[in-house]
């Protein structure tokens, strides 16, 4: 090793880390270069989106031709609706030139890294990097399984309803970090959080309803997912008996007022609140998340708890084919105009 290099080393060991990380993925960028590493990943994207033939986003025709190239892109012609569009037409990728940029982007996510010190390894602004993220989740959000297996625990967690980035407020007082309900216990002020998971890890969260679930809701989330060979297990909220014998499914409660929380050795919600507390804990790294974007962040951290938090080269591809396969139309305005309906 040189004396000239053993002197860069060194002083790159003093460096902050997010200089570190930037040193980084420029070197990265340097060795797998921008032609290589972005376009190999959105032709990969381009085969994933089209596996089953060319079709046109605007008519779904399968009549499509070639039809010349845009800044060395690819560009199409639908014989029937007449319409042109790209491989990467109504993705979170439409009309960007910086493939490579979001590669890093997502590692940074994944990461869990904040998005001002994400600017500064991505080289974008913050606010750019907030309007990249909810493009990605809102197509990640969209990512389904048909059913369950065998037995489902079912539970709901609550967030206090937030309006943070919102201006103007004036029905109430604002808030610091996040501020603490008016009222005790469970209330109309809190964001109902259901989950549902099986024993393979296949689990549903999702915005329910504001205050306490009831049996329409849970009916809307989950209800298309179940039959009757499934068994599920709640704790002792009514909805979920009503809910349990209007579909005619096996059903076991757990009343934490008696102390028992197994029934038969194998029945109970532990797995559910595991993920309970997990999801708290992962989202307090926010210090507060607007209640119309919770959906998105939970779509996030089903995708990273089921990858144990790892950032790996395989990760960041995943992420990136799942949300590229699911249509995402919004605009940076529909994004921040968006609002919070349950």
């Amino acid at each position: 090793m040189s004396k000239a290099f053993s002197n860069l080393l060194k002083y790159i060991d003093k460096l902050p880390h997010t200089q570190k990380e930037q040193i980084y993925q420029w070197v990265k960028r340097y060795v797998d270069p921008v032609s290589s590493a972005g376009g190999r990943l959105i032709n990969e994207m381009r085969e994933t989106r089209f596996k089953n033939g060319f079709e046109c986003p605007h008519c779904a025709s399968e009549h499509v031709v070639r039809f010349g190239k845009n800044n060395g892109r690819q560009r199409y012609r639908c014989k029937s609706c007449r319409k042109t569009f790209s491989d990467t037409t109504n993705t979170f990728l439409y009309r960007t030139r910086k493939g490579n940029e979001w590669i890093t982007f997502v590692e940074c996510m994944l990461k869990g890294y904040s998005l001002r010190k994400s600017a500064e390894i991505v080289g974008v602004t913050w606010v750019t990097l907030f309007y990249w993220r909810h493009k990605l989740l809102n197509a990640l959000k969209q990512m389904d399984f048909e059913h369950f297996d065998g037995i489902v625990e079912i539970d709901e967690t609550y967030f206090l309803y937030s309006q943070k980035g919102q201006r103007g407020i004036t029905n109430r007082k604002p808030r610091k970090r996040g501020g603490k309900s008016k009222h005790r216990g469970i209330s109309h002020e809190q964001v109902c959080v259901l989950v549902a998971r099986d024993r393979t890890k296949a689990t549903v969260t999702k915005v329910a309803c504001m205050g306490r679930i009831v049996k329409p809701k849970v009916e809307s989330i989950i209800g298309s997912k179940l039959s009757k060979e499934n068994v599920i297990v709640t704790d002792a909220w009514r909805a979920y008996k009503s809910f349990a014998k209007a579909r005619g499914l096996e059903h076991y409660r757990i009343k934490s007022d008696s102390g028992k929380h197994v029934i038969k050795g194998l029945y109970h919600i532990q797995n559910v609140n595991s993920f309970h507390s997990r999801l708290k804990k992962w989202i307090e790294r926010f210090k507060g998340v607007a209640s119309k974007y919770l959906d998105n962040y939970l779509a996030w951290f089903l995708f990273v708890d089921s990858r144990s938090n790892e950032s790996t080269k395989q990760h960041i591809k995943e992420f990136l084919l799942a949300s590229f396969m699911y249509e995402m139309t919004d605009t940076y305005d529909s994004i921040r105009l968006s609002k919070f309906t349950v």
